[in-house]
């Protein structure tokens, strides 16, 4: 088997090469001044080591990838309930698409896109005032990532609000077919926010720990999820955590893996590592080009994919 830090260091270096990169987020207008060219990754071995590269000491908006990490709230208040809510199944269009809802009378098809997010968001928001389901969802990811400071850019979250529109209209919809409980703005103010959590490569690897590792923090003894909710969450990722390039993704790199357009990609090899990558880059799907490249090699090189060598 290879060993691990030299095959991180080579691709930290190799893909500082490239200059085909994709093109950064413009429509969050905070997103579209980031520098495209940084790359950073880390990855979190079994044993507790943690090997880095490149730019992976620098925070980012880690936007969708929060996604995976409310799930798991909501999972752990409502349970299997919350399938009632928001679908299981691969969308087929772009994240924040109206289309499929107006198909299935408001039901969102996965909690990965940007409407069963918000459906999600809503399950949370139950019994709280916005600040308090807030503050419990940066709590949950300080814990996993076992950091108190890892905070919410707020430049970020009202650059999300002030542009908002499709998120809007996606959540007046679902409101509409009461798939949302909750006034829209409180709903939509909680989803920005925690969309906009500031994290670095190596703090958002220790916070998919849980994922990688049957749902338990290795070395502490702490359980965060069951095992087969931890499988259950790894299976959504695998097959919806790049939006409509998931199938895709699933053929090159054979990893669960959830992305986010602010460029980072968490992917987990179960019970081995759990890896962030991150550069702002997008390709038409809105996942990171370099991350992407980087989990693909990442994967061949140290024979991690799910489907075997």
């Amino acid at each position: 088997m290879p060993d691990i830090e030299s095959v991180v260091a080579e691709i930290a270096e190799s893909l500082s090469r490239r200059t085909d990169r994709g093109k950064v987020a413009t429509y969050i207008p905070e997103l579209a001044r980031v520098p495209i060219d940084q790359f950073g990754i880390a990855v979190f071995m079994a044993d507790g080591k943690m090997f880095v590269a490149g730019d992976a000491e620098t925070p980012f908006s880690i936007q969708s990838v929060s996604k995976a990490f409310t799930l798991t709230l909501a999972l752990g208040k409502v349970g299997d309930r919350l399938w009632s809510r928001v679908g299981r199944e691969p969308s087929g269009d772009p994240f924040n698409s109206i289309v499929q809802l107006e198909y299935e009378k408001g039901k969102p098809r996965n909690p990965f896109i940007n409407a069963g997010a918000i459906a999600v968001t809503d399950t949370l928001l139950a019994g709280h005032a916005p600040k308090e389901a807030l503050g419990e969802i940066l709590d949950f990811v300080r814990f996993i990532a076992d950091d108190d400071t890892i905070s919410i850019d707020e430049h970020v979250a009202r650059s999300e609000k002030q542009t908002g529109f499709l998120n809007t209209a996606l959540a007046n919809y679902m409101r509409a077919f009461k798939v949302l409980e909750h006034p829209v703005d409180h709903v939509l103010g909680v989803y920005f926010h925690h969309c906009s959590i500031a994290m670095t490569c190596r703090q958002l690897a220790m916070a998919g720990r849980y994922l990688a590792f049957s749902g338990r923090l290795p070395g502490q003894n702490v359980s965060v999820v069951s095992s087969e909710r931890a499988r259950r969450i790894s299976a959504l990722m695998l097959t919806c955590g790049h939006y409509d390039g998931s199938g895709d993704f699933a053929f090159r790199v054979g990893l669960p893996a959830k992305s986010g357009v602010g460029g980072a990609i968490l992917a987990v090899a179960p019970g081995k590592a759990s890896i962030a990558v991150w550069s702002p880059g997008l390709d038409q799907n809105g996942n990171s080009v370099l991350g992407s490249l980087a989990l693909e090699q990442l994967a061949k090189a140290m024979r991690w994919s799910v489907f075997g060598d």
